[in-house]
Parts: C-alpha cells; structure tokens; sequence
C-alpha cells in the first residue's frame, strides 16, 4: 500500500507539471499572436493618419486651385462642398439600400419584408432598433413555451 501511494503522489505532482508546462506554452502562444495584432493595428492606425493628411492636403490644393479664379473664402466654401458631397455618398454607399439587392444571407429591409407578407412585421429588425417610437413586439407571447416534440400530433404535422 504505501508504494502505490507513493505512486499516487508521482501520478499528481506529473499531472501538475504538465498543466503548469501547457499553461506556459498556451500563454506565449498567446504573447506572440498579440504583439502579432498589436503591430499590425499599429500599421493601420499610421496608415489612417498618413491617409488622414493625404486627404487635407488634397483638400487644400484643390481649394488653393480654386481660389485662382476666385475669391479665397468662395473657394474654400466650394471646397467644403465638394467635400460634403462626397462624404454623403460614401454614408450612402455604406448603408444598405432597397434599390440595391440585398446579398445572399443578409436580412432583407423592413419595407420589402412588410410588403412580401402583406403588411406590416410584428418583430423589429434583425438588430433590435427600428424607426417606430415604440419597442417591437414579441412574436411569441411572454411566459409562452415552444412546443415540445411530443405535444405535436405526428399526423397533423404531416398534413399541413
């Protein structure tokens, strides 16, 4: 007996070095794929920046350009404009729109589906916002249960 407990506590201190020695290695996978991530973000931050500034001054030789022909302040008004401008259609661009098809997958826009089931939904948007001033309604009752397997008749269900 007392070599089997010996054996025992051979069998636990083992157990803990190899739960100490996967710990270990799992955290400096872990140290390596952060500082990975962490300089990759680190590079796309620069870039934003360097984009950032690539955008002013492209902005600022274009009003400088226009305001050759013109007094400063219209060109720099002019300037905004077209600035303006372009910012609204890259806000349209990244919204979803009815006129464009939606891709396969993604949740079809409240009009259309409104309209496909002859009215108005009960339940919001996929996201849980909507439009409406009030919260969507459930399309279930609360405090109601799902049908379980062996409430439904087998024979109906084939009907239908």
């Amino acid at each position: 007996m007392d070599r089997l407990d010996h054996l025992e506590h051979l069998d636990k201190h083992l157990v803990d070095e190899l739960a100490e020695v996967a710990r270990e290695t799992v955290r400096d996978e872990l140290r390596q794929q952060t500082r990975k991530q962490r300089r990759t973000a680190m590079v796309y931050a620069a870039s934003g920046a360097v984009a950032l500034y690539a955008g002013a001054a492209l902005a600022l030789a274009l009003g400088l350009a226009l305001a050759i022909g013109l007094p400063d302040w219209a060109a720099a008004l002019i300037t905004a404009a077209i600035l303006g401008a372009v910012a609204y259609a890259l806000r349209g661009a990244a919204r979803p729109s009815a006129s464009r098809p939606t891709p396969q997958g993604a949740a079809e826009p409240a009009a259309e589906r409104d309209r496909a089931h002859g009215g108005a939904s009960r339940a919001g948007p996929p996201g849980g916002l909507s439009d409406a001033p009030y919260p969507p309604v459930p399309p279930v009752e609360p405090g109601a249960r799902p049908p379980r397997p062996e409430d439904i008749d087998p024979e109906t269900h084939h009907r239908a």
